[in-house]
């Protein structure tokens, strides 16, 4: 399947938003450290956790993306619906799993691997009440 212009435009301009937004998380990582050192820290896995769930949260865009290019050529809507529904259970799960295991695994910090999962929606709200997106 050809991925169309339409996907990878968005896509790139969710990716760069989250990757914007999870430099900043990690410069607000480090400015709280520098006041609470104890509370707040901040080591490689603030980093390594900011970069994968931005490579979560960018993915799962763009999965979701290919679903929506996939059933726009469709024309039978149960099958559309089926699509949907199953891309949006694997893409849940994914996050899920995801989060999980920012918790648990000790190479990560896991609020620097949560919080980027919220920036693509983020994204997308600003834009659309900066007026960026026009509905037709």
């Amino acid at each position: 399947m050809q991925i169309q212009p339409a996907v990878k435009k968005e896509t790139a301009y969710i990716a760069g938003s989250t990757i914007a937004g999870t430099c900043v998380m990690i410069l607000a990582f480090w400015a709280l450290h520098q006041f609470m050192p104890d509370t707040v820290p901040f080591d490689y896995k603030v980093i390594l956790g900011g970069i994968l769930g931005s490579a979560v949260a960018a993915g799962n865009f763009f999965f979701m993306g290919l679903t929506v290019q996939k059933i726009a050529n469709t024309d039978n809507q149960d099958e559309a619906y089926k699509s949907m529904k199953a891309s949006y259970r694997f893409r849940t799960l994914t996050q899920l799993l995801w989060v999980v295991l920012a918790m648990v695994l000790p190479v990560l910090n896991g609020a620097a691997g949560i919080i980027p999962l919220f920036f693509p929606s983020l994204c997308i709200k600003a834009r659309s009440i900066l007026g960026m997106i026009k509905a037709k």
